[in-house]
């Protein structure tokens, strides 16, 4: 499913060359999940935006379904992520003007999904919010409103789906019940999931965990 070899990301300063990430090889399977764990500044995010697509390497390929990302233009890899790509943020970013039955149906309507609103409605009872579909983000919970991003990611059943400290914002009880419901629907979906996270107890629930610091990957655990 995901397979990346020698990546590396470095920006020039008036200091001269900074290297952010050096030399990252990794492979996944379908179905298997990766925690990326390290200290701030080590890394993590930039990794993310750079299998997602969202970034260019300096060096090294990214392949995802055999399909190296790194070749394809801006709009070639936008293309790819509406197809194959899921995401679940820290901050959420639901549609303000959207109700959440609207937030999950998004995607698959882009997609022209003839079904998109009973698609969305079937995701919103497996959240548990099905009483809520006609509330605006402004009219959930912190809680909810995860539960609604997740929904909405995994609406147009991406093979790939990347989780960026995803209850950074919520409150323990609440993280706990997001992270419970985001790894049930994975399992359900078969979902290729990587997951960036300061939550070691988090990270052991991933199939791998993968150690970054300064940029460099510095051991890989497989968890039983």
């Amino acid at each position: 499913m995901l397979n990346v070899t020698r990546l590396c990301k470095t920006f020039m300063t008036v200091n001269g060359e900074l290297a952010i990430l050096q030399d990252i090889d990794l492979s996944l399977e379908q179905g298997e999940s990766l925690a990326v764990v390290g200290a701030s500044g080590s890394g993590k995010s930039t990794l993310l935006s750079l299998l997602a697509g969202l970034d260019t390497p300096t060096s090294g390929t990214i392949r995802i379904h055999n399909t190296d990302i790194t070749r394809l233009s801006e709009d070639g890899r936008a293309g790819f992520r509406a197809r194959h790509i899921g995401f679940v943020f820290q901050s959420f970013h639901l549609l303000p003007t959207l109700t959440a039955l609207e937030n999950i149906a998004l995607p698959l309507e882009l997609k022209n999904a003839p079904d998109a609103l009973t698609r969305a409605g079937e995701l919103l009872s497996e959240i548990g919010l099905s009483e809520r579909g006609d509330h605006y983000p402004n009219q959930l919970s912190g809680g909810e409103q995860q539960r609604v991003a997740i929904a909405r990611s995994f609406a147009a059943e991406p093979d790939l789906l990347f989780a960026d400290e995803p209850t950074g914002n919520l409150d323990t009880r609440t993280g706990q019940q997001v992270i419970d419901l985001l790894f049930a629907l994975n399992a359900r979906k078969n979902t290729t999931l990587v997951l960036v996270t300061h939550d070691t107890h988090l990270a052991g629930r991933c199939s791998r965990s993968m150690q970054l610091e300064a940029g460099h990957c510095i051991g890989q655990v497989t968890h039983a």
